[in-house]
């Protein structure tokens, strides 16, 4: 049915082309691309033992006539970008001068400046929209599923949503002293920059981590969880109406924490370049190559992951809270498909978003977020698929 190209050969593209590959009727050409040849075909050679065979190629995603000439040679239907998030607009450039789709899991963030918003990205549309193409930004989990469960309370569940809080949590063990559950990079600059929440029409702003709550995870239990600015929050304030706060929370333990302190104090998160024996280094790309590879966890994980959103409003005017969420499970997603909950719980969603496009149960010409579509075949597929979620009722506070 259709020829998909698949930009990135991490744990999150290594699942992607694992899932599209169980959705053969969908997915019947898969081509995986990065920088490493050598990754994607490791991850090729683990999909032809389940009976699949899919292409791979070299190109470097920061250069758009790479990526041009790779979309010709290959003629995709569709990119799904898991690349890094500085590399959204070359990719965006090349599907425009191609005519193909487009869809990421992350937003565009510049190299040189710790800041992510949808404004670059937004800035798309006309040009997508006139050359009647379409792109999907953000479908992970958070940003993606949660926007998904978002359209969902107010299509489903409320008259009226006032607050949403939506809450992270990973409350696995890798047996590392230190580790990122995603590229280093782009997790510790999301981490330390100030944290953010919107407000009776305003955004509010504290200090990296400064506001904390204590949450009762389903399965879990309780877990200290922090205000973070998530770039979902821009887009769900945009599209929910009558919507007064929304907040992002997540998990981090004591030792996590302590590691990033002391490394933040040595200038090791900076992104400023020093020199260094001659020559100019960014400490924060330093301390990425001395970390695990976020893929390289999975094998060892244990413990779960649960993902959600809190709501609060009104129902047929009364009063009404709700909490819809997903527990994931490190271990069965490495028995499935190699790898740790959170690249599959980012992986799973981006093959459905493209599912969505390629079935044309979700079809626009434009750039698009997720809560923008119908959210019921989204929702349906997230069962199906390997991330089943539940609703219930809500009685506490945060």
């Amino acid at each position: 049915m259709a020829r998909v190209l698949i930009i990135g050969a991490g744990g999150v593209g290594s699942v992607v082309a694992r899932k599209c590959c169980q959705v053969e009727d969908v997915f019947t050409d898969v081509m995986l691309a990065s920088r490493t040849p050598a990754k994607c075909e490791a991850i090729a050679a683990e999909i032809e033992k389940n009976g699949r065979r899919i292409e791979t190629a070299r190109v470097d995603a920061d250069r758009v006539d790479e990526l041009v000439a790779l979309m010709r040679d290959f003629g995709p239907d569709l990119c799904i970008n898991v690349a890094l998030p500085y590399q959204d607009l070359t990719i965006m450039d090349a599907c425009l001068e191609c005519g193909v789709d487009y869809l990421d899991t992350a937003n565009y963030e510049p190299p040189d400046e710790a800041r992510f918003e949808y404004s670059w990205q937004w800035a798309y549309h006309d040009r997508f929209r006139e050359a009647g193409l379409m792109a999907l930004l953000g479908s992970g989990f958070d940003p993606g599923v949660t926007n998904v469960f978002c359209a969902y309370a107010q299509k489903h569940l409320f008259d009226r949503i006032r607050t949403i809080d939506i809450l992270d949590c990973n409350a696995g063990d890798h047996g590392h002293p230190f580790a990122t559950n995603f590229n280093p990079e782009i997790n510790i600059r999301e981490i330390t920059r100030n944290g953010r929440w919107w407000e009776k029409g305003e955004w509010i702003e504290t200090g990296p981590l400064e506001k904390m709550v204590e949450f009762d995870y389903p399965e879990v239990g309780p877990r200290k969880s922090y205000l973070l600015y998530h770039e979902e929050l821009e887009s769900l304030v945009k599209h929910i109406p009558g919507l007064e706060r929304i907040r992002f929370w997540m998990t981090f333990s004591d030792q996590y924490l302590k590691h990033l302190e002391v490394l933040g104090n040595v200038g090791m998160t900076s992104i400023e370049p020093v020199e260094f024996e001659g020559c100019e280094i960014v400490p924060l790309k330093f301390l990425k190559a001395l970390l695990p590879d976020p893929a390289s966890l999975a094998a060892n994980y244990r413990g779960k992951t649960v993902i959600g959103c809190v709501f609060s409003g009104e129902r047929e005017g009364r009063e009404k809270k709700a909490y819809i969420y997903n527990v994931c499970d490190h271990a069965e997603c490495f028995r499935e498909v190699g790898a740790q909950a959170v690249s599959y719980t980012t992986g799973v969603p981006a093959m459905i978003g493209a599912m969505m496009m390629l079935t044309g149960k979700w079809r626009g010409e434009g750039v698009f977020n997720m809560e923008q579509f119908d959210p019921d075949p989204f929702m349906d597929a997230l069962n199906r698929y390997g991330l089943p979620w539940t609703v219930t009722d809500f009685h506490g506070s945060i």
